[in-house]
């Protein structure tokens, strides 16, 4: 299933990661991809307050992770720009995150794209100058979903 959604200002990208983290369930992983910039933190931020958490979430990309556990679920916290070799994640432990009971977020996930599992949910954020500088379309592929969705006889 593929859903897009258009923002116009930070606010409402923060707003759709809040209604995502809300319908957050325990081992979903999520991708996000785009430039430098276009807003991943600021919709994982979102995203983390849907889930109640109550720290201030930022930006992994010195530290590769960041735990959150004050939420209805954990919350893992991935930027895996800094990354050489996909190998480096099992030196953190990537599966004890991946395959547990809270939710994972990946930015720049195409840089390990070997150890995504095929039901992660991809998110794809995209600036465009033309229609207003903080304006993002922001596309969300959720296989898993469409596979529920044939099995259960909805398409």
């Amino acid at each position: 299933m593929t859903q897009i959604f258009e923002t116009y200002s930070p606010e409402e990208t923060r707003a759709l990661g809040k209604t995502l983290g809300e319908q957050a369930f325990p081992g979903e992983i999520i991708c996000l991809n785009g430039e430098l910039g276009v807003g991943k933190t600021v919709l994982t931020k979102g995203f983390a307050e849907g889930l109640g958490v109550a720290e201030p979430v930022t930006s992994p990309t010195f530290t590769m992770i960041q735990e959150y556990k004050s939420g209805r679920l954990p919350l893992y916290h991935f930027d895996v720009y800094r990354i050489g070799d996909p190998e480096e994640m099992d030196e953190l432990g990537y599966e004890e995150y991946f395959f547990g009971e809270g939710v994972t977020m990946i930015e720049w996930s195409t840089l390990i794209s070997e150890l995504i599992p095929m039901s992660a949910r991809k998110i794809l954020i995209e600036k465009d100058p033309e229609k207003n500088e903080d304006y993002r379309r922001i596309t969300i592929v959720d296989l898993e979903k469409e596979e529920r969705s044939i099995r259960g006889g909805e398409l």
